[in-house]
């Protein structure tokens, strides 16, 4: 079995954040050069939802201190979780009525940062990480 310790859920929380924040400009910029500043400034909305999701999970849901009870812990992120349904709800709802922008590039800005999300955790898996891994240390039963 692999123990992760909250340090190394926090770091893997983060490189989240930061995978999301770079697609989010790699495709602003594809989009703004291929189809022009609007669809640009669609994909950072987009992308910058999502990151803005994954940035209330980071901070709200691992901010137990690392010797806490196991409810204390998942208490955190329960509320790391739903801070970040809210922040995504919440933040589509004023940029898709209060701007007039392409919808369809700000989704698919979020989607490929949604992605992001998931590859940095399917990296986590043991069968990706190699033999005395850094993120996680072999506990034989």
């Amino acid at each position: 079995m692999i123990a992760t310790e909250l340090a190394d859920a926090r770091r893997l929380a983060w490189r989240v954040v930061l995978g999301q924040a770079a697609v989010t400009l790699l495709i602003a910029l594809v989009g703004w050069s291929v189809d022009g500043r609007s669809t640009g400034i669609a994909a950072v909305l987009g992308g910058g939802i999502s990151t803005l999701g994954s940035v209330a999970m980071a901070l709200l849901g691992f901010r137990s201190p690392p010797r806490s009870s196991g409810l204390a812990l998942l208490a955190s992120l329960l509320i790391g979780e739903a801070a970040k349904f809210c922040v995504i709800v919440v933040l589509f709802v004023l940029v898709l009525t209060l701007i007039k922008i392409s919808a369809a590039a700000m989704l698919t800005a979020y989607a490929a940062t949604f992605l992001v999300y998931w590859l940095v955790l399917v990296s986590w898996l043991p069968l990706f990480r190699g033999r005395g891994g850094e993120r996680g240390r072999d506990v034989r039963a």
